[in-house]
């Protein structure tokens, strides 16, 4: 089932209407033909005298990964957004004449949107009209197949729609008690808000839940001392396709924005390093919505607490040096930068003269492996880049505790990091550890008095 909803048509509450996806293309028709998806018009503002059209491509890009057919693309050149419309009057009433040329679905605005000139837009155009964040939202919605996804989907677009609620023009707008009951009662904008507020509610008990499950399958891979490797990356850098080389898994790999969203975790046996955990991402991307990063919190969890990241780069694209920025940028939004750090420059088989290699750094370490997922080169080139990696990120070491250190000592046995333990006369813990280098610089910012008892 297609949606064409008119915005002078709604007449039901944003939240009553459980029959209604918040989707513009409803994914359970995935063979529909391309005549039956919605029919958009594309706005994007410029606010430089130099007109960087990637931005404008990638736009585009994401909207056919929304299953959008776009009839035509509006540009204007600004140097700040308008208040009332985000473009010039002009320009506004210029998409309002296409959109009624073509017999628009929908406006797809290539920008971030206040409420209030969304629903300026929706008036004078008399069509839908998303932005970029709603955009991402509707393709997430799509794409997630598992239910900590959906749930993670929903959280985020109820918290987006809880600012755009608008007052409808309905026989709900007032409603009135009965004898003994009767006072101005709850507009159904009022009851709208209640609703989404308490959906909002049940959805974070229930990924709270989710989150706890998470945390304790992680303290029990910690505690078998096993390492993970989480692959992060732009989108569409190829991860998924990294991911099914290593592991022989079979997750979903395409050539477009967001083919991966659920997380997916496998194990990779590495020489010298034993059982590792390999897990891939979903991937990132310019101006991701914050509701996007709060709601998928457990998701990216994974990432915070991985012992390496493979960040895959697609180095043919011409905008790698942005994307990598655009990563660094949401990894330090969800505090995952002291994280350490292994370049992928991914898809060498699309550059001429670039053979697969390892580059390293002035201590003799790996810090970027050049290969192709897709052709299987330079593999072996990262396998071998992990394990140096992770080797030298294992740390051993003797250690000399206090008695009254006790706390210290039972958080290095929740680590399993423990090897050997004997007990001075002075009643001295003294302790043989082998620990993650991650984890021992997380406990010297807990305990820094830790640093000079190292032996």
């Amino acid at each position: 089932m297609i949606l064409n909803i008119k915005t002078r048509d709604i007449t039901q509450s944003a939240v009553i209407s459980e029959e209604i996806s918040t989707a513009l293309y409803c994914s359970s028709n995935l063979s529909a033909n391309a005549s039956d998806y919605d029919n958009a018009i594309v706005v994007h503002v410029f606010f430089s005298q130099v007109k960087n059209t990637d931005d404008l491509l990638e736009f585009q890009n994401l909207a056919k990964a929304a299953k959008v057919n776009i009839l035509s693309t509006i540009t204007t050149t600004r140097s700040t957004p308008q208040a009332k419309y985000f473009v010039g009057q002009g320009k506004a009433q210029e998409i309002a004449d296409e959109v009624k040329r073509l017999d628009a679905d929908i406006v797809l605005v290539n920008h971030s949107l206040t409420p209030a000139q969304t629903r300026n837009l929706e008036s004078l155009c008399d069509c839908r009209v998303v932005d970029r964040s709603g955009l991402i939202l509707d393709i997430f919605a799509q794409r997630a197949r598992s239910h900590e996804g959906k749930l993670q989907v929903e959280l985020a677009q109820l918290k987006h729609l809880s600012t755009r609620l608008v007052r409808r023009k309905t026989g709900l707008d007032q409603q009135k008690g009965a004898v003994g009951l009767r006072g101005p009662g709850e507009t159904q904008l009022e009851t709208d808000r209640r609703l989404i507020k308490v959906r909002i509610a049940q959805l974070q008990n229930r990924l709270e839940k989710v989150e706890k499950q998470r945390n304790q399958n992680r303290r029990t891979r910690q505690k078998s001392d096993i390492p993970t490797v989480s692959l992060v990356g732009y989108t569409n850098a190829g991860k998924s396709t990294l991911f099914n080389a290593l592991t022989q898994a079979n997750v979903y790999a395409a050539d477009q924005l967001f083919a991966t969203l659920d997380p997916t975790l496998r194990r990779l046996w590495i020489q010298d390093v034993g059982a590792t955990i390999l897990a891939d991402t979903v991937g990132f991307i310019r101006d991701l919505p914050h509701d996007l990063i709060s709601a998928f919190k457990s998701t990216l969890q994974e990432t915070v607490e991985a012992s390496l990241l493979l960040h895959v780069i697609d180095c043919a694209d011409s905008r790698k040096l942005e994307n990598i920025q655009a990563v660094n940028q949401v990894l330090e939004e969800i505090r995952a930068q002291d994280v350490p750090v292994l370049l992928i420059y991914n898809k060498i088989d699309q550059l001429e003269n670039t053979l697969p290699h390892i580059e390293y750094d002035d201590q003799n370490k790996p810090q970027a492996v050049y290969l192709s997922a897709h052709d299987g080169q330079g593999l072996d080139l990262l396998i071998e880049a992990i394990r140096q990696r992770l080797s030298n990120e294992i740390l051993t070491f003797d250690l000399k505790l206090a008695p009254q250190e006790s706390k210290i000592r039972h958080r290095l046995y929740q680590l399993n990091c423990i090897l050997q333990e004997q007990i001075s006369e002075q009643g001295e813990f003294l302790l043989a550890v082998r620990i993650d280098k991650t984890e021992w610089l997380k406990l010297l910012k807990q305990f820094p008095h830790l640093a000079p008892m190292q032996a």
